[in-house]
């Protein structure tokens, strides 16, 4: 019994001791913060965190050229203005964007459609013909007979970007004329080629 009451006691003063512990660093910390050397201590806290973190979001990137397989573009862009469909699969778009796909694969240029959405006639068109205008595509092609009007009516306009539109009626300097058929995509995929290589790229 003796040298239980031993243990016990010897187990009561250990714990004890460990739970003074504790306060008595935290309090000492909380002293060393106090006046200049906490600022100091705080100043330097701050800066390593800082630095850590520049590390993980910088420091862990790779170093080195890019991918060899991500593909470069050229500056240029051919925009497709399409129907309310877009480029769906039936779609009288659909080999237009096939044909601007073949094309860019071949000339590294960039290709992307805008459908006109709503009321499929050339008034509504035209605020879609004005964007593609605005950001400056380098040759526009039209599917559609409300986007093909606008985009003829248009063209006079803007005399240094090249039209491509299916089905027109008035082929001029800078408008190509490509007809509905089996060779719709090829025909699309040569002038956009064509208007790439008067660009001189």
């Amino acid at each position: 019994m003796k040298t239980r009451r031993t243990w016990r006691n010897t187990a009561k003063k250990t714990d004890s001791a460990a739970t003074s512990f504790v306060p008595r660093v935290l309090s000492a910390a909380a002293g060393s913060l106090r006046g200049r050397a906490g600022w100091t201590v705080a100043s330097v806290a701050v800066l390593v965190l800082g630095l850590l973190a520049v590390w993980l979001f910088v420091g862990g990137k790779q170093d080195g050229p890019p991918d060899a397989r991500a593909r470069q573009y050229k500056d240029f862009d051919a925009c497709l203005l399409t129907g309310e469909q877009g480029i769906v699969t039936g779609a009288p778009a659909a080999p237009v964007w096939e044909g601007m796909q073949e094309a860019s694969a071949d000339t590294q240029v960039r290709v992307t459609f805008v459908p006109v959405m709503g009321e499929q006639s050339a008034a509504n068109a035209q605020p879609f013909f004005n964007g593609l205008m605005q950001r400056q595509c380098d040759v526009v092609l039209a599917s559609g007979a409300p986007q093909v009007k606008v985009t003829e009516d248009g063209a006079e306009k803007y005399p240094k970007v090249r039209f491509v539109v299916v089905d027109g009626t008035k082929g001029a300097g800078n408008v190509a004329l490509v007809t509905t058929g089996k060779d719709l995509k090829s025909a699309v995929a040569d002038a956009v080629r064509r208007a790439v290589r008067d660009a001189g790229l």
